[in-house]
């Protein structure tokens, strides 16, 4: 029994949906679902669907776009109201998520204990000299507004980083508390900003996570770390923990005639420590 990882989905693209339909059944590997695998619940639901009879389990935590609502949609749920109403609709089909108990990995290496968090940014990926509160203009300077700006309403917080340090405080708490197993940190933002690398746009960093979970892979004793977001699929050794960024990403970023197998990270047991890491 392997763990295995894949994020940023993103079924609203009709050529994703066909190319993740193709994804070999492993009935025997559970698998880890990294965030941004739609806008919508029926895009959620479409994954679970369609990938859950092929796992002996899945894990979810958000992205942010299952986050969005529009506007102009006066009827969805917003902010944290439609995050739980997203984990209670996993829950149903028997998914875990970070709302739920943190489980131990009993498969092949060593036990692990499975922890999916929720932790968004607070803009704090910038230069020294750029202020929080100018942060979204700084990256205006060079064409840039992430669509969280629109879409992405953190009521009843007064702002995204509000919501982002409640869940930093309420999930550092959990897991100090948690058994003192290795542990398996997945969330969609990167945990260390040294970790984002985007060449071509390299201010997109203010909406891709935050400075207090820069330790969080020593400070809770990850084995190892699982991220997606970037769309920038990698691997990277930071003080011997592994850093997995697994995501499959929209289908321009990737060849035509990739397959969806070929995306999939082995998680645990994966390979050996990197020496001198």
């Amino acid at each position: 029994m392997k763990l295995l990882a894949l994020s940023d989905l993103h079924v609203g693209h009709p050529r994703n949906r066909e190319v993740l339909g193709e994804l070999t059944p492993r009935p025997d590997d559970w698998l880890i679902l990294g965030g941004d695998l739609g806008e919508t619940e029926e895009h959620l639901r479409w994954v679970l669907d369609t990938l859950g009879p092929r796992f002996q389990q899945l894990v979810w935590v958000p992205g942010n776009h299952e986050l969005y609502v529009h506007p102009d949609d006066t009827a969805s749920p917003r902010g944290e109201e439609r995050y739980l109403r997203l984990v209670e609709l996993c829950r149903g089909a028997g998914v875990i998520t970070p709302e739920d108990p943190y489980v131990t990995w009993t498969g092949e290496g060593e036990p692990h204990l499975i922890a999916p968090l929720f932790l968004l940014y607070d803009y704090s990926f910038r230069p020294a000299h750029v202020a929080e509160q100018d942060a979204v203009a700084w990256a205006m300077e060079s064409g840039l507004l992430c669509s969280d700006e629109m879409l992405l309403d953190p009521r009843p917080y007064p702002s995204r980083t509000a919501w982002c340090h409640a869940r930093v405080d309420a999930t550092a708490a959990r897991l100090a508390a948690a058994p003192p197993l290795p542990k398996v940190l997945i969330n969609h933002f990167p945990l260390r900003e040294d970790l984002v690398r985007l060449r071509w746009i390299p201010r997109f960093s203010i909406w891709c996570g935050t400075r207090k979970t820069h330790d969080w892979h020593l400070r809770f004793g990850a084995g190892v770390v699982v991220t997606g977001h970037l769309h920038i699929p990698r691997t990277d050794w930071v003080d011997g923990v592994r850093f997995e960024e697994v995501s499959f990403g929209y289908p321009r970023q990737r060849p035509p005639t990739l397959r969806a197998d070929d995306c999939l990270r082995e998680i645990l047991p994966g390979p050996p420590a990197r020496r001198g890491a």
